[in-house]
């Protein structure tokens, strides 16, 4: 993977999402319903086609998309949040979903149906994107569109200036609105207490790696696409708890459980506590980000 000079220095291995499977529906906020409503006034969602979501994670866009298109396959390299995500589907009633452990590199591997739709989700900056986009653009039918959602789900603009707040979202940097009632997650002093237990390093599986969202735009059409039209999701207002921001937490490759070791539980209860300082009954208010949709034919 030569995505640039960070990712050169960090290869991908299995321990990335190690034990965050299980955090990860808790932590992250679920996408709006108004994505499915807004994607379909671009993208047909009539109940007809196969969509690929690349990357999927526990499902967290496929099973939202999954009602609106005739069939569903959601692709992860974790195995873990594969088993998330089809506990998730079995919950919901969701029997249009398939699920196959595959590296986004691996593809096509036996999936020979042509995509209507292939979704990526806060995933493409953790492959080998001129490859990977390239295989995508040959695994489309011929009136097939990807979609690439930009988007941040486990804190909100209250994050924002953070050295680790990630560009991927959008380019809102606002700060907490101040109409809101309630605590905000004290998200940087939480950036602190991982850097405390952890190093300054940005963690990813057992390397260190500041991979980001950077020249996307020049990937999709070097490999054929074009486009994007873009669409904007609002940003919108949640309401949290401890339990929910804790998991939020270990959600992300950069603090899952496994690189805590030994010391998990003590941070696990130096984290709860510094929550519990913020929000004595353990309710947090957030706005979160807009989200990004870029449509590409």
């Amino acid at each position: 993977m030569a995505i640039d000079d960070d990712a050169a220095r960090w290869s991908w291995d299995p321990s990335l999402y190690a034990g965050s499977a299980a955090y990860y529906a808790v932590g992250r906020v679920p996408y709006p319903a108004g994505l499915v409503e807004a994607l379909a006034a671009a993208v047909p969602l009539d109940g007809t086609g196969t969509l690929l979501d690349v990357g999927c994670g526990p499902g967290s866009l496929t099973l939202l998309l999954a009602p609106h298109v005739g069939s569903a396959i959601g692709v992860d390299a974790d195995p873990d949040m594969l088993t998330e995500a089809d506990r998730l589907a079995a919950e919901r009633g969701i029997g249009n979903v398939s699920w196959r452990q595959l590296r986004a590199e691996e593809l096509p591997a036996d999936l020979t149906t042509p995509m209507r739709l292939i979704t990526l989700a806060q995933s493409f900056h953790w492959m080998d994107r001129p490859l990977v986009a390239a295989v995508l653009r040959g695994m489309l039918d011929s009136g097939g569109t990807l979609v690439h959602v930009s988007a941040t789900t486990h804190w909100g603009t209250a994050a924002a200036g953070s050295g680790w707040s990630s560009p991927a979202s959008t380019r809102d940097n606002s700060a907490q609105s101040p109409e809101l009632t309630g605590n905000a997650p004290p998200w940087r002093a939480v950036e602190g207490l991982v850097t405390a237990y952890l190093g300054p390093g940005r963690r990813a599986g057992q390397g260190v790696c500041s991979v980001g969202p950077h020249g996307e735009d020049a990937i999709y059409r070097a490999a054929g696409f074009t486009g994007p039209e873009r669409i904007e999701i609002p940003g919108w207002t949640v309401e949290r708890t401890t339990a929910q921001i804790a998991a939020a937490v270990y959600s992300l490759s950069w603090a899952a459980p496994h690189l805590f070791g030994a010391r998990l539980a003590e941070f696990d209860d130096e984290l709860r506590r510094l929550l519990d300082r913020v929000s004595s009954d353990g309710r947090f208010i957030e706005q979160m980000r807009p989200i990004a949709l870029d449509i590409w034919r």
